[in-house]
């Protein structure tokens, strides 16, 4: 059985934002709002394990800061 929770007296910009990020999500306000509490009260149910390898996975995509320095240092000599 679930449980019914009706909030009262939301402003208006709140309601706004949770519609927008509701969209982003690709779903309705109620269920953005369901996955809000979740979150919020129950937390991730990912280990820490599996969200340290998830940021890993996201930050070897991004360029070795390394050559950027150098291709920098290299231009500022030349000029």
């Amino acid at each position: 059985m679930m449980a019914q929770l009706t909030v009262r007296k939301v402003d208006e910009e709140i309601v706004q934002s949770l519609r927008q990020r509701a969209a982003a999500h690709g779903r309705s306000a109620e269920a953005e709002h369901r996955e809000i509490l979740r979150e919020t009260l129950l937390g991730d149910s990912r280990t820490f394990k599996d969200r340290a390898a998830a940021l890993r996975q996201r930050l070897r995509s991004t360029k070795d800061s390394t050559d950027l320095i150098r291709a920098d240092r290299d231009r500022d000599n030349l000029a």
